[in-house]
């Protein structure tokens, strides 16, 4: 049995669930107490019995391997992780948030309601761009691995995904090295692949997996995929290619042909992105290749990419830098090593700041896990609840036997005073209906200059933002003139009235200039206090590349600021478009008013 400062960090792959029990020594590193893998089966990568799957094989594992650890950190594999590096313009530091965040509506393949994501910013590029790692999953599959280690009795603290973990893991035990080194990570379903170089990291996920070579060799071979995972793991290797004698044991001779096809998919797909790594990245040539994950222990694995890549390759150490303790079979270890990178940069998250740290937990869940810590004591306390109402019930009994007997005495008093109440709750309700009616009355008075105020409150902010961003740029280049104008501006009319269009109402001229607002109609009153408003400006682009997204910005921030608008529900909509023939752009604000004019 292991102490409490043991934890566990467990990898959920699509083909195999990865364990591993660590401590902190006494040193402050981190300490290898003990380590698991189990195969998960074709059920395991399937989508609706992968749960079952991985909460059988992990309760398995824990009453197999007898550990005490309740604390555990997880990794969701690539499959079902959306991760993608993007690139930012540079922007002021407040703006970063914002940005990324329409980086993720933009990127991320389902709705932002939907996912847990993060962002990891990994450093700038030489023009000053920020290099982003974008990373989501579905809220539905984090929620399944907090039922999981809630059923398997672990309180579940981090969520990481593989590109992340295999990051950490291989920073910590390959910190040294500063040339551009790439890290090809083969699982069963999916093939992360990393690139290391000063600092800087990159990483791609390639959605090729080894479970394609079992799925081709049974279909080839008429066999279940149970058998031929077995049969590919015991005999396979990879094919040498060229002019060579197959060998007599045809599993061998359709697996190494069936492996070689798709080691060579996989090598295209390398290729391809170290390719975009050296041309879009500005990255230099890798100087070797460290493999790791499952599949990539398949004989002659390792001379297939080093002959294709013309550069070293060795095999991953997640423990090169880890006390294993000596109750450890090292030689059992030094077999699956290479596998387990994601555990180690698990473990690596209750040390201290890793270069990648993300927490894909839900907001759901982690109310759901502080509501469970507290069931205890919200048990005493209904228990305790319960005895106090039997013992004040109890008393209570004993007083209303003698409080019936003092109000049959005052039942004649309350009857004439029940009459009095009523005739003045007759003539209170007069009075108040017919304040309700003046006070409606003079609502309406007041309304009438309603629209005339909020158009004058936009002209001001428009002001406002053409000073400011003015002011800003008059460092760059003396004299700069900014030009704010609405194009459009839309309001939400009642029910049955249709959308209002106020379109051009200040004769598209910028908001500084001397000619006055004018409606060419009177626009309805609006209900919901929604606005649309789709502005124009000049460009100033040529003064500064972020000057137009300065000029957006800097209209929602004064139209946040303004006491006639909701700061919350006031924003930026749609994309900041870019220059037109006439030297002007457009973009979309959506406004809410505090105070909208109801009916």
């Amino acid at each position: 049995m292991l102490n409490a400062k043991s934890f566990l960090a467990v990898d959920f792959g699509a083909g195999s669930l990865k364990l591993a029990t660590f401590e902190i020594n006494e040193v402050g590193g981190l300490c290898l107490k003990g380590f698991t893998l189990k195969s998960l089966g074709p059920e395991g990568a399937a989508e609706a019995t992968r749960e079952a799957v991985l909460l059988k094989v992990l309760r398995e594992t824990l009453a197999e391997t007898g550990v005490s650890a309740r604390n555990i950190n997880v990794c969701a594999p690539g499959f079902q992780v959306f991760s993608k590096f993007v690139k930012l313009p540079p922007v002021d530091a407040g703006k970063v948030t914002q940005i990324i965040q329409y980086e993720a509506q933009q990127n991320v393949p389902f709705p932002l309601a939907e996912v847990v994501w993060d962002y990891q910013i990994l450093g700038s590029s030489s023009t000053g761009e920020l290099e982003v790692l974008l990373v989501a999953i579905k809220s539905e599959i984090v929620e399944g691995l907090f039922r999981i280690a809630e059923e398997a009795k672990l309180r579940l603290q981090l969520c990481d995904v593989s590109p992340a973990a295999l990051c950490n893991a291989f920073r910590f035990n390959y910190g040294d090295l500063e040339d551009c080194t790439m890290l090809l990570d083969i699982g069963a379903k999916t093939s992360n692949l990393l690139f290391f170089e000063k600092g800087k990291v990159f990483s791609r996920s390639i959605s090729l997996g080894a479970n394609s070579i079992t799925q081709d060799f049974a279909n080839e071979a008429k066999l279940k995929f149970e058998i031929a995972e077995q049969i590919k793991v015991a005999e396979g290797f990879v094919s040498l290619g060229g002019a060579y004698e197959e060998p007599e044991n045809p599993n061998q001779a359709a697996i190494s042909k069936i492996a070689r096809q798709f080691m060579t998919k996989l090598h295209i797909q390398v290729n391809q992105t170290i390719q975009f790594y050296r041309g879009q990245m500005g990255g230099a040539a890798p100087q070797r290749l460290f493999l790791a994950g499952g599949a990539a222990i398949m004989p002659y694995t390792a001379q297939f990419f080093a002959e294709k890549l013309n550069a070293p390759v060795e095999y991953f150490n997640p423990f090169r830098n880890v006390q294993i303790d000596p109750s450890v079979n090292l030689e059992e270890l030094a077999r699956v090593a290479h596998a387990l990178g994601e555990v180690v940069g698990l473990g690596l998250r209750n040390l201290a700041n890793c270069p990648v740290e993300m927490n894909l937990m839900p907001e759901s869940t982690l109310r759901w896990r502080t509501f469970n810590e507290k069931k205890p004591y919200f048990i005493a306390t209904v228990f305790s609840l319960v005895a106090v109402a039997f013992a004040v019930g109890f008393l209570f009994e004993k007083l209303a036997i003698s409080k019936e007997a003092e109000l049959d005495k005052l039942q004649p008093e309350v009857q004439q005073l029940q009459e009095r109440a009523d005739a003045f709750n007759r003539i209170y309700s007069q009075v108040g209906a017919t304040r309700k009616e003046a006070d409606q009355i003079a609502a309406w008075m007041g309304d009438r200059y309603y629209w005339g105020d909020v158009l004058a409150e936009l002209r001001r902010v428009l002001v406002r933002a053409e000073n400011g961003v003015q002011k800003k740029l008059s460092a760059q280049r003396a004299g700069v003139q900014a030009g704010i104008w609405i194009e459009q501006l839309i309001t939400t009319a009642p029910a049955g009235s249709g959308p209002n269009s106020l379109a051009g109402f200040n004769g598209g001229a910028p908001a500084n200039t001397e000619n006055p607002i004018t409606s060419p109609a009177q626009p309805q009153p609006n209900q919901s206090g929604a606005i649309t408003l789709i502005c124009r400006a000049v460009s100033l682009s040529k003064v500064d590349p972020a000057a137009n997204s300065d000029i957006a910005y800097t209209v929602e921030n004064e139209l946040q600021a303004s006491p006639d608008f909701d700061p919350k529900a006031t924003q930026l909509t749609g994309q900041i478009n870019a220059e037109d023939a006439s030297g002007t752009f457009t973009f979309g604000i959506s406004a809410v008013l505090k105070n909208p004019l109801n009916f």
